[in-house]
């Protein structure tokens, strides 16, 4: 079977920049470039894909979601800076933080790598889209992210490998550990809430409770808000839990529109441009103009060459 490795790339090129301490020759911290790319080299070590695609966060984040709710991500603290970084003023970091970024994407430029932006749409979005395309109907899907909104896309054939907790979530352990189905875990987070993006959820109701109260969630068929109501409202003997989650209606389907990704906030011509660059995708490699943009900037080459043998693998997949 083939594999395709979907990647959140604002979540692990962060990951680099806040924990990596190095430095290019030019004095400049690449932390987040040269982590990403090591990580690049794990993670494909790991799981050997037939193709690898780098979703982006677009300019302006999620349009459709602030409509729901204006304050959707407001208040979240600044990104805390390695220790290289703490010299630098906020305006100077931030500048630093996208040259990393937008030097990473010319590095994966000269990869056999598709990589996605659009403005106004989350990565989230795209990843799902993918995730859900009927070109990769029958490839098995291992998804990339720290990111627990992804666990409503795990299936018998897509995975979730959580790069900071060292862990690949698939079907049977996502049901173990929290007795919830995949088509129904953005619905037990919208009552439990995301503090991560300024969601609230329903006072003193976690994933555990929501697992034990309402145990049809661990079936297969997919539920909706209204079904929740109806259940406690069913209720002979209604607990205090079931009093709130009640009380909480509105709030609960606001967050489960905002949480869902079954359906991806993605318009159709969005959808057209994500389609042409997974079909028309030429898994073309640059080693010698990448060896280049390294050596230029202060990165031996050869700490890469597990991951050229791989990427050269995939253009030959092709």
């Amino acid at each position: 079977m083939k594999k395709v490795m979907i990647i959140d790339g604002l979540n692990m090129f962060l990951r680099s920049y806040i924990v990596v301490p190095s430095m290019d020759k030019h004095g400049a911290p690449n932390g987040g470039t040269y982590g990403f790319m090591k990580s690049l080299q794990k993670i494909c070590g790991m799981f050997q894909p037939d193709e690898v695609i780098v979703c982006w966060d677009g300019e302006g984040g999620s349009q459709k979601r602030k409509q729901i709710d204006k304050n959707y991500k407001a208040g979240r603290k600044p990104v805390r800076f390695n220790r290289r970084l703490i010299d630098l003023s906020p305006e100077e970091s931030d500048k630093n933080k996208y040259n990393q970024q937008y030097r990473l994407m010319e590095y994966l430029n000269d990869l056999p790598v598709i990589q996605t932006m659009i403005d106004y749409v989350e990565a989230d979005d795209v990843i799902a889209y993918v995730a859900q395309h009927k070109k990769y109907e029958e490839w098995e899907k291992v998804i990339v992210s720290s990111d627990k909104d992804f666990f409503q896309l795990i299936s018998d054939k897509t995975k979730l490998y959580r790069p900071i907790q060292k862990e690949l979530v698939d079907y049977p352990t996502l049901i173990e550990k929290f007795s919830i189905h995949p088509k129904n875990f953005a619905l037990a987070r919208s009552l439990v809430g995301d503090k991560s993006d300024n969601l609230p959820g329903v006072p003193r109701v976690g994933l555990k409770t929501v697992a034990s109260k309402f145990t049809f969630l661990k079936e297969s068929k997919q539920y909706e808000v209204e079904d929740i109501m109806e259940h406690c409202e069913s209720l002979d003997r209604m607990l205090k839990v079931h009093e709130n989650i009640l009380e909480h209606e509105v709030l609960i389907e606001k967050n489960y529109k905002i949480m869902q990704l079954y359906s991806p906030s993605i318009s159709n011509m969005h959808k057209k441009q994500i389609n042409f660059s997974l079909q028309e995708f030429d898994p073309k490699m640059e080693k010698l103009e990448l060896t280049k943009k390294l050596h230029y900037d202060g990165i031996v080459g050869s700490s890469f060459n597990i991951l050229m043998n791989i990427m050269k693998k995939i253009t030959l997949k092709k």
